[in-house]
């Protein structure tokens, strides 16, 4: 045995065959759907056949926006996808990226070629597309004058800002001679000079819709100075149009609430911001009045009245401590005279006088001190405690002699004395 493949070696060896043919990695397939089953998942799985054959087919959930419709058992569709191996079973089946009804492949690959067109041109490129205003006074709709669309417009626009000005350019927006309808809503809009315009339609089948795949009208919004905003279809629909234009919409009525701004929001904007100005400014009136009160009390201890009331204060208070530093002085002064009174009374010749002494002065006013200041028969002045008197000196002796004591027969602590 040459050589021996495993299972795995030959479905992958398969499956690298598949991935590298170009054709079968982008394949339009037509047939009847059979074993339509919508997975919970998302995905669909189904089989296309026809008249000879049978292919497995499958939509992954993240395909599903390439579907318009419900894939039913029956049905004729043209299936776009790659064909490719799957290697745990060995099967080969359709990976379905979008589906049509059959009979509208001939516009589906005009669809497809022109958008590739555009698409190299860099009509597509997010760099070309410009900003919708946030705040607008006029909004252009470019769409049939009857019909579900510019109602909803009408209507939903009024809703959110009824001062936003509607300016309609009621165009054909299906059938013969639509594109140039819609090429000429467009720039006679642009030419009124709105904020923004809104150029779709409701939802159709292919053909229905067919006029916003036009090139002429990819190239007028391409060419806009005005912003657009595509509002083709339903939700799952998707045209030339919303690739080029400036922002995509789902619907007419999604594509009114991008465009007008909805003044009860602002206005909920603006009561929020003065609820937070009134909350700030509060916290900041509260902080000024703190910082003013700490001034004021600042200025209060500062203020040349305060000062002048201090310096009252200790004035008086030392005035206060003056007074009664000097009471006490004076006490003390008091006290120390009142010691010097009673030592002076004790050497005050009038105290002596009151204890029975007396005091002798000679004619000239002289006090007698000792016998050498008298003669015998002098005359002296004798002042006594209550008056006094004049003597005469009838003798005259020194103490050491003795004879006055022995004379007068008195005791020598009484000579002198006179006794009242």
């Amino acid at each position: 045995m040459k050589s021996v493949y495993t299972v795995k070696q030959v479905n992958s060896y398969i499956k690298n065959m598949f991935t590298q043919d170009f054709m079968l990695s982008r394949i339009y397939v037509k047939g009847e759907v059979s074993n339509c089953k919508y997975h919970t998942s998302g995905h669909i799985y189904f089989s296309l056949k026809d008249e000879s054959g049978t292919i497995a087919c499958v939509m992954f959930a993240g395909q599903r926006s390439g579907l318009s419709f419900q894939l039913r058992e029956g049905q004729q569709i043209i299936a776009l996808g790659s064909v490719n191996v799957y290697e745990r079973t060995g099967q080969y089946q359709l990976y379905a990226k979008e589906i049509v009804l059959d009979g509208l492949g001939a516009l589906y690959e005009k669809f497809e070629a022109l958008k590739k067109e555009l698409s190299e041109m860099g009509m597509f490129s997010e760099e070309y597309k410009q900003p919708i205003p946030r705040y607008i006074h006029t909004l252009g709709i470019v769409t049939a004058s009857t019909g579900a669309a510019v109602r909803d417009i009408i209507n939903i626009a009024g809703r959110r800002n009824p001062y936003v000005q509607l300016v309609l350019y009621p165009a054909q927006v299906q059938g013969e001679g639509a594109a140039q309808s819609i090429v000429r809503g467009i720039r006679a809009l642009e030419r009124q000079g709105v904020d923004v315009m809104i150029v779709g339609r409701g939802g159709g089948s292919i053909e229905d819709l067919w006029a916003f795949n036009e090139e002429c009208v990819a190239r007028a919004i391409f060419d806009s100075s005005v912003p657009v905003i595509s509002a083709v279809g339903h939700e799952t629909d998707t045209t030339i149009a919303d690739y080029v234009a400036d922002l995509r919409a789902p619907t007419p009525s999604a594509a009114a609430e991008l465009a007008v701004y909805d003044i009860r929001e602002a206005a909920e904007r603006m009561e929020g911001y003065r609820h937070s100005m009134r909350e700030k400014l509060t916290v900041k009136i509260s902080q000024i009045r703190a910082a003013l009160e700490h001034l004021q009390l600042r200025l209060k201890y500062a203020h040349p009245r305060q000062k002048l009331n201090e310096s009252r204060q200790y004035a008086a208070d030392l005035e206060n401590r003056l007074r009664t530093l000097m009471t006490a002085q004076i006490d003390q002064k008091k006290h120390r005279l009142a010691l010097y009174v009673e030592k002076m009374k004790g050497l005050s010749p009038l105290e002596k006088l009151s204890q029975g002494y007396s005091y002798i002065q000679t004619p000239e006013g002289k006090n007698i001190r000792s016998v050498q200041q008298v003669a015998k028969g002098m005359p002296l002045t004798v002042y006594v405690r209550d008056g006094r008197f004049q003597a005469e000196v009838t003798y005259t002796g020194s103490n050491s002699e003795g004879g006055l004591k022995e004379e007068y027969g008195g005791r020598e602590e009484d000579f002198g004395r006179v006794d009242n």
